[in-house]
């Protein structure tokens, strides 16, 4: 609410910082805090209100969506080889094998799920701790730091990562190991540009001078105030390893049998587009599913943390 006083105006572009931070209907212009008005500015985003939806579905049929079938992902059904979906008791047919394809969507969603969040967080925190950590210091220790992100990214990580894959046998642990490692230096690099404007400010020259230690002074005051720079990677980061594991895998480089992800089911399922299109095209709505997702939280996040935006509207 705005509060207009006698002989005072209210210029028209201050009206909307003030109805945003002060609680509607509340008497004496009590604050919002500003985690409600994050949320509440994400809300009144409705692509990204539905994109939380959607993501939050796919959580749930991932965790619970096996308890619908009396099929194990593993467990083969030889006297249905490649049945329609309905048939024979498989809600979404099987593939060549005989394995239920509904049991694998669900496990390989929780598995390109897990590998995504792990390879995202992980990622983004690297980036966050090395990219503040060079615009803290500066000087050599700066141009050093620097000069290995450099380095890292003139590696053939692809191939690498190839490589390690197809060694240890697509196991994924080792999968979300490798992509974490050749995964975060442009993020870094990103944080390094925008922690250089923050280390002249009085709170972290105040804290050099009281004494505070180098890392206490990096994770308390610098790291917080690219908070939501972070968030917003970590969401789109999930959306991007996706992909990056899926593409891995179904050129054969990712998760293998045994284990089921999203991405070997594509390349199992490219075999037979003619014959038994469901095994390609299911595997591949849900990947489009879940990117679509997570660019929209992504986009709400991004507009819900940046004072500058109006596309949440007015909270």
């Amino acid at each position: 609410m705005a509060i207009n006083m006698p002989g005072a105006g209210t210029a028209p572009e201050e009206a909307p910082e003030i109805a945003e931070v002060l609680e509607p209907g509340a008497t004496g212009g009590k604050r919002l805090s500003p985690t409600r008005l994050y949320v509440r500015r994400f809300a009144r985003n409705r692509p990204a209100l539905g994109g939380m939806i959607l993501f939050v579905l796919l959580v749930l049929f991932s965790l619970f969506g096996r308890y619908l079938t009396h099929w194990n992902y593993e467990e083969a059904d030889f006297a249905a080889l490649s049945v329609a979906p309905g048939v024979d008791g498989h809600i979404l047919g099987t593939n060549s094998a005989g394995n239920d394809v509904y049991a694998q969507l669900v496990h390989g969603l929780g598995r390109s799920l897990i590998i995504a969040v792990a390879v995202s967080l992980l990622t983004t925190a690297i980036a966050g701790l090395f990219g503040t950590t060079a615009a803290y210091f500066g000087g050599k220790v700066e141009r050093a730091m620097l000069g290995f992100v450099h380095f890292l990214l003139i590696l053939p990580s692809f191939l690498i990562i190839a490589l390690v894959g197809t060694h240890y046998r697509g196991e994924w642990k080792i999968l979300v190991v490798v992509l974490t490692l050749f995964g975060w230096m442009l993020t870094a690099r990103v944080i390094w540009s925008l922690a250089t404007s923050l280390r002249e400010r009085e709170y972290v020259m105040a804290a050099r001078f009281m004494g505070v230690g180098a890392f206490r002074t990096i994770v308390r005051h610098l790291v917080p105030n690219i908070g939501s720079l972070l968030i917003v990677t970590f969401t789109l980061g999930v959306a991007s390893t996706v992909q990056s594991e899926t593409a891995l895998s179904f050129i054969g480089f990712g998760v293998k049998q045994p284990d089921v992800s999203l991405g070997s089911m594509l390349a199992d399922g490219q075999n037979t587009l003619s014959t038994a299109p469901w095994l390609f095209y299911m595997p591949a709505a849900l990947v489009v599913l879940l990117t679509v997702a997570m660019a929209l939280i992504g986009d709400g996040l991004r507009d819900a943390l940046d004072p500058t935006s109006q596309s949440g509207g007015r909270a």
